[in-house]
């Protein structure tokens, strides 16, 4: 008879060397959230956002094409945008250098007195990047595989269960600060052993607990279940469309998730770490045209005042505990059956994290 596999050591969640391990190694190598198309409509528009300690900024382009460089000017290192924007070129605060939207050193004053100075050799650094179903993803790693193979079959479900995708724009983002690593949150997230106990709201009013699993698609982990009470859901889920009566979810590894609600209701969750004790959550909730909806907020403020505050004391309690001196990592619970009181995603999730610190 096998040992039972056990949970991770409290250092992978509480080291800060592993910690920066993970920043230069799994966050420079693997698919990572920036924003929504939505934001960047027009040729010239920009916005700058971090990851893995690193600034970069997407912008569109007058060719229609979304790019994304590092956000350093590569005179003498300036950063060369903040916050979100639109410009004609991109230029310089230091010296005014200019780049056209595509990266292309355009000008920059007295160059020309410069011998043997050719600006065609001078480039700002572009990072790989994707558009997937409207969100911009981006990996530092110009060698990784396509976002398809990462995540197989996961955008074609996706755009069955949200056949609209390409009408919908953010309406609104909620902010979650929590006191634990990121791959507490995660975990959290990403088993719902523990939601008949804590989630009442979720487990009752959405889905059907004896249904729920969740099964690894390549590095995608796909909730799935039968729903639960849709006669007495809080708005009409009768969207026209199908699956309006299921719930599911696809969790992208490591950091970003789309989840769809009874009548085709689009919301995600993505995670920025900020140190070995800190990550910040995002929900993000879409409407058509990014217009005002009532729906989608009651939703908004009913998740967070519900499911996402219940979350926010376990996962804080989690990273107490992880640093008592008296935690023994315990087993997993996996059933080889599945269902909603196992623990297999969190094995697989596991097994993801112990190899991107360890190899």
């Amino acid at each position: 008879m096998s040992a039972p596999i056990r949970s991770l050591a409290a250092r992978y969640y509480t080291d800060p060397a592993v910690f920066e391990a993970e920043r230069t190694g799994l966050l420079a190598r693997t698919w990572q959230f920036a924003g929504h198309a939505s934001a960047l409509e027009n040729p010239g528009d920009y916005f700058a956002f971090d990851l893995g300690g690193e600034s970069l900024f997407c912008i569109r382009g007058r060719d229609g094409e979304i790019r994304t460089f590092y956000n350093v000017c590569q005179h003498r290192a300036h950063q060369l945008v903040s916050g979100s924007g639109q410009t004609r070129v991109v230029v310089c605060p230091y010296h005014a250098w200019t780049y056209e939207l595509t990266g292309e050193l355009r000008a920059g004053p007295n160059i020309k007195a410069v011998e043997g100075f050719d600006k065609s050799t001078v480039c700002l650094t572009s990072v790989r990047t994707e558009i997937f179903l409207g969100f911009i993803f981006v990996n530092l790693d110009d060698d990784a595989a396509p976002m398809d193979e990462w995540f197989p079959g996961a955008r074609a479900e996706l755009e069955d269960f949200v056949p609209n995708w390409a009408d919908l724009k953010p309406l609104e983002w909620v902010e979650i600060p929590e006191n634990c690593n990121w791959k507490v949150s995660v975990e959290n997230y990403s088993e719902c052993y523990h939601c008949s106990l804590n989630h009442p709201t979720f487990s009752t009013g959405v889905i059907k607990p004896e249904t729920y699993d969740i099964q690894p698609q390549g590095y995608c982990l796909r909730h799935t279940t039968e729903c639960n009470s849709l006669d007495q859901m809080t708005y009409d889920i009768d969207s026209g469309f199908a699956h309006n009566e299921e719930y599911s979810s696809w969790f992208l590894w490591p950091m970003f998730s789309f989840q769809v609600y009874p009548g085709n209701l689009l919301n995600t969750y993505h995670w920025r770490a900020i140190d070995a004790d800190h990550v910040v959550v995002w929900r993000g909730w879409y409407s058509v045209g990014g217009e005002d909806n009532e729906t989608v907020r009651r939703m908004a403020v009913q998740d967070r005042a519900t499911t996402v505050e219940e979350d926010i004391h376990l996962v804080e309690s989690v990273q107490r505990g992880l640093k008592s001196r008296g935690y023994v990592p315990g087993p997993l619970v996996v059933d080889p059956s599945c269902g909603v009181n196992s623990e297999h995603s969190v094995m697989h999730l596991q097994r993801w994290m112990r190899e991107a610190v360890d190899g």
